[in-house]
């Protein structure tokens, strides 16, 4: 594929017609009316506990459900029907990453169900440019309690040493996999306190996959103070033990849990004092994969206009195509389209996450994006603003 170099200068992130071009009018007046009710904080707080007791009871809200916020953030309940929603987002050069968001489930069979599935996306993804990265969240494949235990270094009895076992070769499976077939995959970023054991594995997973290119990706949540350090020193050992470094940096998605388990367990919180903090160390995060290119593979993911107009510029500064291979920008689907859809109109890397599952089994996915929406300043003000702005541009034309 040609490789495009365009100035930065000529990007915009208020073009709203490029933005919302796969919108209809119907989807823009429900994505108004949806930004509208998740600005609300006192709905964002009482409606998990209401949706999840209506849902146990059997109260039938999961045709709402799924007309309005599922159909918004997510692809749908199986892969299969996601296919609308890759075709849409590959119209405006947008590739897609699909991820199988159930969560929360804690026995072995239901482990197992989600690694096969987890490897179903990413034979989805052979061959198929429309989506050119997948993921999975460790804490689907094997129990919280496990791996606390592990992060905190505390001896496992003999059924524990055989259940990590089963965890550790489940994840074995899915970077094979990924490798066998040159599909990269992201490990998405957890809580702290089981974090440093995901870091291990999935350093283990690219010494082993990534000799010859990037195949596995581990996350960095930039606004915990001491992951620039980490990408770095794993920047290193990538360095001297000749394996390339998959590396997907975020902000991070667990910051009101995080300070009050510090505060109640009475240790240092692991998070920045201050969003500056955390802006500057993902600014410089992009600086430090951009100055390793050639032996770096990131994802940028970010909602943040700021960061994503950093990285345009690094990459004219360094004289590196838009489109070079180990540099991708993305978003989530249903947020911020103002940044994807205008980054991948002028020659950039961009892919959107594509959740999929069983509606009652994404909730707690669906109920995190609600609550990161409205903790995230001006983000809700941001999606309604550009919505009201491609409403009226239409009207006048």
């Amino acid at each position: 594929m040609q490789q495009t170099k365009l100035k930065s200068k000529i990007l915009s992130f208020d073009n709203t017609e490029i933005a919302f071009r796969g919108k209809t009018d119907a989807d823009l007046k429900r994505a108004y009316w949806l930004f509208k009710l998740i600005s609300i904080n006192f709905l964002t707080k009482i409606g998990p506990p209401i949706t999840n007791l209506a849902l146990n009871i059997g109260l039938p809200i999961k045709s709402l459900i799924k007309s309005t916020i599922f159909r918004h953030f997510c692809g749908g309940e199986s892969i299969e029907e996601c296919e609308q929603t890759v075709s849409q987002l590959h119209a405006g050069k947008v590739g897609s990453i699909l991820d199988y968001s159930v969560e929360g489930e804690d026995d072995e069979p239901v482990f197992d169900a989600t690694c096969a599935e987890i490897m179903k996306t990413i034979k989805h993804a052979d061959g198929d440019e429309r989506i050119p990265l997948t993921v999975f969240k460790v804490t689907g494949l094997g129990r919280l309690g496990l791996l606390e235990k592990m992060d905190a270094k505390q001896p496992l009895n003999s059924e524990e040493t055989a259940e990590f076992a089963r965890f550790k070769n489940r994840i074995d499976q899915i970077c094979s996999l990924a490798h066998e077939l040159d599909v990269k995959v992201m490990v998405d970023a957890e809580e702290t306190w089981i974090q440093d054991t995901i870091d291990s594995l999935v350093l283990e997973m690219m010494r082993r996959y990534n000799q010859e290119k990037a195949i596995v990706f581990n996350t960095y949540q930039l606004y915990r103070n001491d992951k620039l350090a980490s990408l770095k020193a794993d920047g290193t050992a990538a360095s001297n033990e000749h394996f390339f470094l998959g590396a997907k940096l975020v902000r991070g998605a667990y910051m009101e849990k995080e300070r009050k388990r510090a505060s109640e367990l009475n240790y240092p919180s692991p998070i920045h004092k201050d969003k500056e903090s955390t802006d500057q160390d993902y600014d410089l995060a992009l600086k430090y994969c951009i100055s390793k290119i050639e032996m770096v593979s990131f994802v940028a993911g970010t909602h943040n206009e700021q960061s994503c107009r950093v990285l345009a510029e690094l990459l004219d500064e360094k004289g590196i195509p838009h489109n070079h291979k180990h540099v991708y920008f993305s978003q989530l689907l249903g947020m911020s389209d103002n940044l994807s859809f205008n980054l991948s109109s002028v020659g950039y890397n961009v892919a959107k996450y594509v959740p999929y599952g069983p509606v009652k089994a994404v909730m707690p996915y669906l109920f995190r994006r609600a609550e990161e929406n409205t903790s995230v300043a001006g983000q809700m003000g941001r999606e309604l603003r550009l919505i009201a702005a491609e409403k009226k541009r239409r009207k006048l034309n």
